[in-house]
């Protein structure tokens, strides 16, 4: 592998993509970070700060603008679906170059609409397991023990650079099997911690009964669309998460914060309509969360 620094950029500095900019700054990357005008304040004056269990407590120096002016061998997309639109004209298309894009977003429907603005063959699908939460400006808590990438592209050289970093990267093949793989867990968690403002281990102790009715819908799904997932499997990571572990959706509803409820709920039923599963319990917590989406 080259040691040759990559410049990578992070459109939307915030939990995961704050971590993920921090970690290549620290390991010798030039990372640019793409915000608004308020963080990008921020971070050209402090850089970002991670607290972490695993990484320990780190301040690393960033470059950060309001949009970007240069091509990157790299760009990852970590906002929320709900601002996706809006902060993709932060990267022109016409300055892009040939660098790849990572989204890192929530949900399937992404994945279309970058394509459609970039060169389809430079948009890598991508998924990220993590607990990551931007407390402030250019500030990161990271509060799971793991940072685990999956890339659904021969990219080996880039996830070697990533690993560098201490980053866990999984390279997969099968692209709609990987973004399931993800969605099957992400969805019941979301939807549940969310519903009902607590942690996992309180949805998977005192609610267990409509958990395990949810991963039996949302597992067909996800089985339908062709990833080998089921309820015994997704109920495992579901045991062995931290049991203070909350969703992103909760935090953000936590927050008064637009929630991703169609970019996580939504997708699911539309993939049900369209393989004709029924889903009963998701469509209730969807329809139970709407008026949280809505405010």
């Amino acid at each position: 592998m080259t040691t040759t620094p990559m410049t990578v950029a992070i459109l939307g500095p915030g939990g995961v993509g704050g971590l993920i900019g921090a970690l290549l700054a620290r390991d010798g990357h030039r990372v640019i970070c793409l915000a608004g005008e308020e963080t990008t304040a921020v971070l050209r004056r402090e850089g970002l700060h991670v607290q972490s269990a695993r990484y320990g407590a780190f301040t690393t120096p960033v470059e950060a603008d309001t949009e970007l002016h240069e091509p990157v061998d790299a760009t990852f997309v970590t906002v929320k679906q709900t601002s996706l639109p809006a902060a993709l004209d932060r990267v022109p298309p016409q300055v892009l170059g040939d660098g790849i894009v990572v989204p890192l977003l929530n949900g399937l429907d992404h994945l279309a609409a970058l394509r459609r603005r970039y060169p389809a063959g430079q948009v890598v699908a991508g998924t990220i397991r993590v607990e990551a939460t931007r407390t402030s400006p250019g500030r990161i808590a990271h509060t799971s023990p793991f940072a685990a990438l999956e890339l659904a592209a021969p990219l080996d050289d880039f996830a070697s650079r990533l690993r560098h970093a201490d980053l866990d990267v999984t390279l997969r093949t099968d692209e709609s099997a990987m973004l399931w793989d993800k969605l099957s867990f992400l969805a019941p968690f979301a939807l549940l911690t969310t519903r009902y403002q607590t942690a996992v281990g309180t949805i998977r102790d005192e609610r267990r009964p409509e958990l395990l009715a949810v991963l039996d819908e949302i597992t067909a799904v996800a089985r339908a669309a062709g990833a080998a997932v089921t309820t015994e499997t997704v109920l495992s990571f579901f045991d062995r998460a931290p049991e203070t572990m909350k969703s992103s959706m909760q935090r953000d509803a936590e927050a008064g914060h637009p929630i991703e409820l169609d970019a996580i709920g939504g997708a699911v039923l539309r993939a049900a309509a369209t393989h004709r599963i029924e889903t009963p319990a998701t469509a209730r917590l969807v329809a139970e969360l709407a008026p949280t989406a809505s405010r």
